[in-house]
């Protein structure tokens, strides 16, 4: 068993429903995760599915994040989009206020970026500045999840924003630590076991094994469990069983003290 005193955060993004399409199961993942990212209509939701999600998420003591995206509906917001800075801020603004309006508190506790929005401020310095100055902007207080060791992460530090190291369970990495491309072999991990494995890794070690083979440096202080997989509900549910059994306490970001 783990030091008593390690936790992690583990999110899902979720209320990607929309009109009479069903994704993922929403209502069995938000039992096993802390934290929640909510699609707010550029990528995938709709202003019916927002709120049901945001009433999930309340009912169920899950702390509530706004999950915005590039405008692209058709592509899941998967496609990277050319815009200019005052652009970007305004789509963000615009849909974690759409978000906060249907919360009960009209406050949520972070901002994360979907999609190809995540990637590009993952490897891009501007995108980066203006996304964290952005939600900034909007309020001081949120947390900003990022990719764990990015570019992105050091730009929020060094505007002392509150920030939240992210990874992906079901995710291969790069030896740079970027995430694999989706086009690209190993992008998607589908074995359960190989996940349990590298989750309790890198929360324990701080280290994940790289697509190349080398084994890197990769602090998170959280794990996201992609809620349109096929294996999202088997893939929360078996790793709170491995971190109950390490002693691996699993805690919303705003509870955690380096946050």
């Amino acid at each position: 068993m783990t030091d008593k005193n390690i936790q992690i955060d583990l999110n899902a993004d979720i209320g990607e429903s929309y009109g009479i399409y069903n994704l993922g199961d929403d209502e069995k993942i938000i039992e096993v995760i802390s934290s929640a990212n909510i699609a707010t209509g550029f990528h995938a939701g709709d202003p019916n599915h927002m709120k049901r999600t945001v009433d999930l998420c309340e009912k169920n003591d899950v702390s509530i994040g706004a999950h915005p995206a590039y405008p692209d509906r058709l592509g899941f917001g998967r496609r990277d989009m050319h815009l200019e800075n005052e652009e970007i801020s305004n789509i963000i603004t615009y849909q974690i206020g759409a978000l906060i309006g249907f919360t009960n508190e009209k406050k949520i506790q972070h901002v994360k970026p979907h999609g190809a929005l995540y990637n590009a401020a993952a490897r891009d310095e501007r995108i980066a500045s203006i996304v964290v100055d952005t939600i900034m902007k909007f309020d001081a207080d949120l947390i900003h999840v990022v990719l764990a060791g990015s570019l992105w992460e050091e730009v929020a530090k060094s505007k002392n924003a509150r920030v939240a190291r992210e990874c992906f369970a079901d995710r291969g990495v790069n030896s740079d630590g970027t995430l694999v491309s989706r086009s690209m072999p190993g992008a998607v991990i589908d074995d359960i076991d190989e996940i349990i494995k590298r989750s309790k890794k890198l929360i324990i070690e701080g280290k994940v094994v790289a697509n190349d083979g080398t084994e890197i440096d990769f602090v998170a202080d959280s794990i996201c469990v992609h809620g349109d997989n096929p294996k999202a509900i088997l893939i929360a549910n078996s790793l709170e069983e491995s971190f109950f059994n390490e002693g691996i306490r699993i805690l919303p970001l705003s509870k955690m003290e380096n946050i």
